[in-house]
């Protein structure tokens, strides 16, 4: 009788065939309900600190929050595999991070190899400085894109950057317009990216994510630290940052800065990114590869690029407003 009550109608339009959003929120219920009552791990209280470390590390990796994964938990080794391949070809690994070249496809293929190794240390609660050392090439491009497609079967920089380049500018439109319009921090920061704006991919990830965290009112030094054009890893003062994954921009601000660093339980886990998509994408994979949980400065900024991610243009706007709500 009413085929319009739950529909999803953005400005006129319906979005996708009208009625996904009902769906998941069907979905989401069935997940819910199907959830243990008792949680393993205490959440953090709203307004808290967030650090980590107010739980042990095996605490914190018991929790098995798979949602997206496809390979959380490997009970069994890979057919050609045994424990003495694993650690030879871990070792190989060693070897190849401390030389200036070597070749990419090998990495690759050790990393692929070795995923049931990776997990079972990251799942066991291994600390991040024990992580680095026995597997550097987890904390880079090349290691880390490997292990999130084995995770989640999902190609990492890819997928989002055909995301960025579908719903991109149509994001940022609405941001610099009809946000800028309802908010003050947005129109704030809209004029302050204005004044400066270059062009290019990475730089409208930079306008994005500085909007996004003015839309939801989060805090940026949650996400982003800046330090010095000539600042190396071991003079970053780590100690301030927040034990969630934090970008280091050596500059003045993201649009000063041309290389950047990913911080991770208070250490510099990489100190060697160019350009800024490749620190994005190694901090969202991170979260997922190495059980983090969302901060709760930042949840709903970095919920709603998850979200976004693998849906359309359209659906763009519509997770915006119902994050919002």
């Amino acid at each position: 009788m009413y085929p319009k009550s739950l529909q999803d109608v953005i400005e006129g339009e319906v979005v996708g065939q009208g009625y996904h959003s009902l769906v998941k929120q069907i979905q989401a219920r069935i997940e819910n309900v199907k959830r243990s009552t008792s949680p393993v791990l205490q959440k953090r209280k709203q307004g808290g600190s967030d650090d980590t470390d107010e739980v042990t590390p095996e605490k914190r990796a018991s929790v098995q929050d798979t949602y997206g994964c496809i390979k959380w938990d490997m009970k069994f080794l890979p057919v050609s595999e045994t424990l003495e391949t694993q650690q030879e070809k871990k070792e190989r690994m060693k070897i190849l991070s401390e030389q200036t070249s070597f070749s990419h496809e090998e990495v690759k293929t050790l990393m692929k190899c070795t995923y049931y190794s990776q997990r079972k240390a990251i799942n066991s609660g291994a600390d991040m400085q024990t992580l680095k050392e026995e597997w550097p090439y987890l904390f880079q491009a090349i290691g880390m894109t490997v292990h999130f497609e084995e995770l989640t079967g999902v190609p990492l920089k890819e997928t989002f950057l055909t995301s960025l380049e579908k719903k991109g500018k149509r994001l940022l439109d609405f941001l610099k317009t009809t946000c800028a319009d309802k908010s003050k921090r947005v129109l704030e920061a809209v004029i302050e990216l204005q004044r400066g704006q270059l062009k290019g991919c990475s730089e409208d990830l930079k306008d994005m994510m500085l909007l996004l965290l003015s839309y939801f009112d989060e805090k940026e030094e949650t996400l982003f630290h800046y330090a010095d054009e000539t600042c190396l890893a071991k003079e970053v003062q780590v100690e301030s940052l927040p034990v969630t994954p934090c970008i280091i921009g050596c500059g003045s601000s993201c649009f000063a800065s041309r290389l950047f660093m990913l911080s991770i339980d208070h250490k510099v886990v990489n100190d060697q990114m160019t350009d800024f998509i490749s620190a994005i994408c190694l901090m969202l994979g991170s979260y997922y590869c190495l059980n983090i949980h969302y901060p709760l400065e930042l949840g709903s900024t970095l919920e709603f690029l998850q979200r976004v991610k693998g849906g359309g243009t359209a659906k763009t706007q519509e997770s915006l407003s119902r994050l919002v709500k």
